[in-house]
């Protein structure tokens, strides 16, 4: 049988039984299948759509927690003016970390050729991709719709 977690912590309370390695776009989720670090498949089922991040645990059916830990992931670190570089990222609602040497996104083809056209240095790398969360520093930071309907 399959256990199953209904529900999330932010952070674990007591020992934690397992972990499990999740891809930042694999980190939003509201019901899915995982296995966890040691081979245990479990379902998480949670009432809404959610952003886990790294550190938080998935709480099973019998009070096990699995933390959920960063997965690494093809990244780029970008350096160069970091302001205007930063404005461009996110005028695209890009997810992006700022760390002491540089801005982190997601490689992509069409980001690293926006960035190499406005003077970026681009490198790649793999590691673990923690953005910074939305408004007020939390949450993620989620596209929205430019247009504009009014219905009279």
């Amino acid at each position: 049988m399959t256990a199953i977690a209904y529900r999330t912590h932010s952070h674990a309370h007591g020992d934690v039984a397992d972990t499990v390695s999740l891809t930042y776009d694999a980190r939003l989720l509201r019901r899915k299948r995982l296995i966890s670090a040691r081979g245990e498949p479990f379902l998480v089922d949670l009432p809404q759509t959610s952003s886990v991040d790294a550190g938080h645990v998935f709480v099973l059916e019998d009070g096990r927690q699995i933390a959920v830990v960063a997965a690494d992931e093809p990244l780029m670190r970008v350096t160069g003016d970091l302001v205007r570089l930063a404005w461009h990222i996110g005028n695209r609602h890009a997810p992006c970390a700022i760390t002491s040497d540089g801005l982190v996104v997601q490689r992509e083809k069409v980001m690293r050729a926006m960035l190499e056209q406005l003077g970026a240095t681009v490198t790649d790398f793999d590691g673990p991709f923690t953005p910074e969360g939305g408004a007020y520093g939390h949450g993620r930071t989620m596209g929205h719709d430019h247009s504009h309907s009014h219905a009279h």
